[in-house]
């Protein structure tokens, strides 16, 4: 195992004090490990907390400040955050006008949320929940019951985010978020595994000569092993469920996001986006928006995964409406 730490069982702690350091705009709770948007609460803003296990940074860290999360809890390398953790960030968030909390479809982060909800609103605060299960790979996992929560989360956090900032009631909120989970769909690739460092080996074994489709974002194996193909092809291996799972003609088009799992350099990612953009035009479905880059890894995982998102363009303005974050930031 070659990674860049010192001891394994450190590596959250130590990832978090260089953030800190790194982005002094944030607040970082290091004893909880909780990660909060700087400065005062503004009073009547809808709070939103999200989290889960490390290992897919910038997620969800990274997309801490303005017109994106208000806190993101961390849980250890591929394993959920606590309910006391969640907890503690949604009181501090709440300015008054409720939270919601963004969670991946991961049995984990689950439990874990819907504790701390209930809890939450035993205390008296306004909770509600959107739960991201947009993979369209497999029924279920070791993970999951149903779809996983995958790249769509991205997405969530930015318009959710945006919606909040803009004074919208924690019900518009949250119906704003579960447009985008209804109207958006994901699928992964992996072209190598990936290697926990408290476990220090690969997660699955992965000839040179195969692929994995399907994967999910804890390098656990995905719906089928392909010899690798060229990029033309697997493109058209992602985007073949997605577009047979959901109608996405008509409207003003979609956001298309092209994301790296960690170890893509972004040339093979643009070059993914352009096989991306000649199937969907094949297929009839416009572009409005785009987002390549690695935006929710695997730890050092190669490949990628294709998320579309159904837009509106009540949605288009969300995504277009200011971020300023470590890890997205346009409009400021």
């Amino acid at each position: 195992m070659k990674k860049l730490i010192n001891d394994p069982a450190d590596v959250v702690s130590e990832a978090l004090l260089g953030m800190a350091a790194a982005h002094p705009e944030l607040r970082v709770d290091q004893q909880h490990k909780i990660i909060y948007r700087g400065g005062a609460l503004k009073a009547g803003k809808v709070g939103l907390v999200s989290g889960g296990g490390s290992g897919h940074e910038p997620l969800h860290g990274g997309f801490v400040g303005l017109g994106m999360l208000d806190a993101a809890c961390a849980g250890e390398v591929f394993t959920s955050p606590v309910p006391d953790q969640i907890l503690r960030a949604t009181r501090a968030v709440d300015a008054g006008a409720g939270v919601l909390h963004i969670v991946k479809n991961y049995a984990g982060d689950v439990m874990s949320f819907e504790i701390a909800a209930e809890l939450a609103a035993e205390s008296g605060l306004q909770v509600r929940s959107v739960l991201i299960a947009d993979d369209v790979a497999v029924p279920n996992s070791r993970h999951a019951a149903g779809r996983r929560g995958v790249g769509l989360t991205v997405l969530v956090e930015k318009i959710a985010g945006a919606a909040a900032e803009q004074g919208r009631s924690l019900t518009e909120v949250a119906k704003v978020a579960g447009k985008v989970t209804a109207g958006g769909r994901s699928m992964g690739v992996a072209l190598t595994s990936c290697t926990v460092p408290a476990v220090g080996r690969p997660t699955f074994e992965l000839p040179d000569t195969n692929i994995e489709m399907g994967i999910g974002i804890h390098g656990e194996p995905g719906r089928r092993r392909l010899p690798l193909a060229p990029a033309a092809q697997v493109a058209e291996y992602l985007l073949d469920p997605i577009l047979a799972d959901l109608d996405f003609t008509g409207g003003p088009g979609v956001i298309a996001f092209v994301n790296g799992m960690g170890g893509t350099p972004l040339i093979e990612l643009y070059l993914m986006y352009h096989e991306v953009t000649t199937i969907l035009a094949r297929a009839g479905v416009r572009l409005a928006r785009s987002l390549v880059g690695s935006y929710l890894t695997s730890l050092e995982m190669a490949g990628c995964s294709v998320t579309l998102l159904r837009a509106d363009h009540d949605l288009l303005q969300l995504w277009d409406a200011p971020v300023r974050t470590p890890a997205l930031r346009w409009g400021v």
